[in-house]
């Protein structure tokens, strides 16, 4: 399979108030290390905003294009660090410590950074074929793969559809995002889906029920076409209107969602509210084939057998 992208850097946001990537490599490997050596995206990054009490003003800071959390943006730079530097490996789903990355010191972190960095400018200076120019800064990518040339290019790619998608999300109006949740919904399942009214919906944009089984249950939705994050004040005033009318909420956001708006939506004792961010509905728009079309691309690799035809 090939993906052809076009790429375009954005300048680095810089904000004081959210610790670069290196500072956040040591803050990575320990969170991994805290979940039994290994965790998913979300757990690792959860575990790293809550270890380091990073404020839901810190998380609702937004990168450049005002698509993520730029704290857990900056937390996907350090895991793809960790892992260019030998101290984590990755599955599709599921990140790992490597035997290294158990036993490595703080004070060797920054050693084994500043070699991988001098690695990677030389991999570039060599694939450029310009040995005698200045070497430039190696690009760290977005999320999960290896941040050399290639590989970036390729994980950037894949983040170009999100973006592109996110801002036609935003774009929409209010009562066509919500027959476009609604529609989502059908395709997962729900049933007897209906969108409430523009005005005085209480807060709720919606309703279906789910079935499991031999067990159906009503769920509420709420749409918010955000760019920033949702904080635990909007999840809060979410299940408020829940109240007395539903057991169970769905929230869906083309923005992100702060940790402390994660916690408040399974918060022990009350109603549970299940969260859809905007990486999340993405994927849930490509997977069922909602305004979104992927087409594989094969590339044949051919292999000529030169003793083969000496032979003959």
């Amino acid at each position: 399979m090939e993906l052809v992208v076009s790429l375009c850097h954005d300048p680095p946001v810089t904000d004081p108030t959210v610790p670069t990537y290196k500072d956040l490599l040591w803050p990575t490997l320990t969170a991994v290390r805290a979940l039994d050596g290994s965790g998913s995206i979300a757990e690792i990054s959860s575990k790293v905003i809550e270890s380091e009490r990073f404020s839901e003003e810190q998380q609702a800071i937004l990168n450049n294009k005002g698509s993520k959390s730029l704290l857990e943006e900056r937390i996907g730079w350090a895991r793809s660090y960790l892992k260019g530097m030998g101290l984590l490996t990755n599955s599709r789903r599921v990140w790992s410590l490597t035997e290294y990355g158990r036993t490595v010191r703080l004070d060797e972190i920054d050693k084994l950074h500043r070699d991988y960095q001098q690695t990677a400018r030389n991999r570039s200076r060599q694939e450029s074929n310009q040995a005698t120019e200045p070497a430039q800064e190696a690009v760290a990518p977005l999320e999960d793969e290896l941040p050399l040339p290639d590989s970036s290019a390729v994980e950037s790619g894949q983040e170009a559809w999100r973006e592109v998608l996110r801002e036609a999300l935003v774009a929409m109006s209010p009562d066509a995002f919500e027959r476009l949740s609604q529609r989502l919904l059908r395709e997962a399942g729900f049933y007897n889906t209906h969108v409430t009214k523009l005005s005085g919906d209480g807060g709720i944009d919606g309703w279906g029920k789910y079935r499991i089984s031999l067990v159906s249950f009503p769920v509420f939705f709420q749409c918010k076409r955000y760019r920033q994050a949702v904080g635990a004040p909007e999840v809060q005033a979410f299940r408020g209107a829940l109240s007395g009318r539903g057991d169970r909420g769905l929230m869906i956001t083309t923005g992100t969602f702060t940790e402390p708006a994660k916690k408040e939506a399974t918060r022990d004792g009350a109603i549970p509210i299940d969260l859809i961010d905007g990486d999340q509905l993405c994927d849930l728009l490509k997977e069922y084939g909602i305004g979104v079309t992927t087409t594989i691309r094969q590339v044949e690799d051919v292999v000529i057998d030169t003793d083969f035809l000496q032979g003959m």
